[in-house]
């Protein structure tokens, strides 16, 4: 097994460590849906999972037209985002896992999102998981967002390394173009949307869970070597 030399994480946020794609998703079709929007859409939604906000915006006017109604479409879409998160906002499992044993192995860890700032510090602190970060680097960090290395080149530089010295986690085809480009180590647990052949290609795996993450790190010696001693946690 290959050992791996990790000098931080770089972890995505939305549908990586947090459950809210599938809210997202749902809360976009039902609010093109109240407007009578119906053609094509559960697809087009399924393309603009990992892109920042005004990208979306972008293709949603391409596929409905230059008069498509965004600012009402925005609204209907945060209370439905509302509404739905009454019930609490879900962690992805095995999330506070992976973040224990990183902080067990003393690396450094960010945020990485198409998000903007406001939100995800609203979203990561309603979770319950706001401070467990050394940076949290959002769309409003940077001119271009994922697909396009920015963020992660950025996140590496404010932990005091290379993102060739990264490992990156993320859910989403256009993240892991985004963390790949930048030479971050990419790691995909896929969520809504499977991988593309092209997606895999750029991925050192595509694993079911972050279960599954916490042991291949154990196993390629990034827990253990973090930590000085060459060991490996006992529970994996």
């Amino acid at each position: 097994m290959e050992r791996w030399h990790i000098e931080a994480v770089l972890l995505d946020m939305d549908g990586t460590l947090l459950d809210t794609e599938k809210v997202y998703l749902e809360a976009s079709i039902a609010a093109l849906g109240t407007l009578g929007y119906t053609d094509g859409v559960e697809a087009l939604c399924h393309r603009m999972i990992g892109i920042p906000g005004p990208e979306c915006q972008l293709l949603l006017r391409e596929h409905f037209g230059a008069d498509f109604p965004i600012e009402q479409v925005n609204g209907l879409f945060a209370a439905n985002c509302a509404e739905i998160l009454k019930q609490g906002l879900p962690l992805k499992r095995g999330a506070i896992a992976l973040l224990d044993a990183l902080e067990a192995a003393r690396l450094p860890k960010a945020i990485v999102t198409s998000s903007s700032r406001r939100t995800a510090a609203q979203h990561l602190g309603a979770a319950g998981i706001g401070t467990r970060f050394d940076a949290i680097l959002t769309r409003d960090d940077v001119s271009r967002g994922k697909p396009h290395p920015d963020l992660y080149l950025l996140a590496a530089e404010r932990l005091g390394t290379v993102a060739q010295a990264c490992l990156a986690v993320e859910d989403s085809n256009p993240g892991v173009a985004a963390a790949h480009a930048a030479g971050a180590i990419t790691l995909m647990v896929p969520d809504i949307v499977a991988p593309t052949e092209e997606t895999r290609a750029r991925c050192a795996a595509v694993l079911p869970s972050l279960y599954a993450a916490i042991k291949l790190l154990a196993r390629n010696g990034v827990l253990g070597l973090a930590r000085g001693d060459g060991s490996q946690p006992a529970d994996l």
